[in-house]
């Protein structure tokens, strides 16, 4: 293959563990970047194993899914223009656009890392940032490709001994290396359950781990409730609680790469929705 063409940064989220809250960190990261820029902001699930995200956000049966894009990222025949087609706008903030995941877990072993690298450089040239949502799972070839290529690796753990001890020293600290990325080109972001007191403090954790902290993600039993209904970008943009989640981590992402954000006398002009609705290709 030739070399990479992508000019978008890419942010990746990994979990040191299943069922976290790394999909709600990194949707809601994106939809801040989104929300603050005003640029097209495409987030692809590469969780080829438990893809959740079209159920938080409402959709149970979406129509284009990353193994229907298989054929064209086996030929090397995807295109910007077709991505964009098969990514989905989101609801209230239609310069978001997401790939939803792999439903088929069975072919999660059969992506190479051809096709992944394929996908990553149409994804840096059909949008302005790329939010790559990884899961948990380093046995597969868009989580080894994703990890190597994102200009920010965004770690996500609890502040359980065994989430950032065990799972993260085994991963970052012995698996990843392996391919060429050390535990300090990682950033950690930090989970907070409604149900869990105490804990490790974001120092301690970063420390075991060799990293500097992103930020923290407090989950609640509010935000449990929209997964669950499918209303996710709803709260992320209608509630108190929702509008700040993540705010604070997504901005820090923002000026790593020099992102700045857009005037809000523009983002509520309806000249400049009907603007991202023609971006998303999407009636106004």
């Amino acid at each position: 293959m030739n070399g990479a063409t992508a000019t978008a940064p890419i942010a990746a989220f990994i979990g040191t563990t299943p069922n976290i809250g790394t999909t709600a960190a990194a949707f809601a990261a994106a939809f801040r970047i989104a929300e603050a820029t005003g640029k097209p902001v495409g987030y692809l699930c590469l969780n080829l194993k438990s893809a959740k995200i079209h159920r938080y956000i409402g959709i149970d049966e979406p129509s284009v899914t990353l193994e229907k894009l298989r054929p064209e990222l086996r030929s090397y025949t995807l295109t910007p223009e077709k991505l964009r087609r098969a990514a989905h706008p989101v609801q209230g903030q239609l310069n978001l656009q997401v790939l939803f995941g792999n439903l088929m877990r069975e072919q999660a072993e059969f992506f190479t890392p051809e096709e992944a690298e394929h996908l990553l450089n149409v994804a840096g040239e059909a949008f302005s940032f790329v939010v790559l949502d990884l899961g948990a799972y380093w046995d597969n070839a868009a989580t080894i490709c994703s990890v190597r290529r994102a200009s920010t690796r965004v770690l996500v753990t609890t502040s359980a001994l065994s989430h950032f001890g065990e799972d993260g020293k085994r991963w970052i600290g012995q698996v990843s290396p392996l391919f060429g990325v050390a535990r300090e080109d990682y950033t950690a972001l930090l989970i907070r359950n409604p149900w869990r007191n105490g804990g490790f403090h974001m120092k301690h954790i970063c420390k075991e781990l060799g990293m500097e902290a992103l930020g923290k993600y407090r989950l609640s039993e509010t935000l449990f409730s929209h997964l669950d209904n499918g209303t996710y970008g709803e709260w992320l943009k209608a509630t108190d609680e929702g509008k700040q989640a993540m705010r604070a981590p997504a901005k820090a992402i923002m000026q790593r790469h020099g992102l700045r954000s857009m005037p809000v006398a523009m983002a509520v002009q309806p000249w400049y929705r009907k603007l991202l609705a023609h971006r998303s290709g999407t009636s106004s």
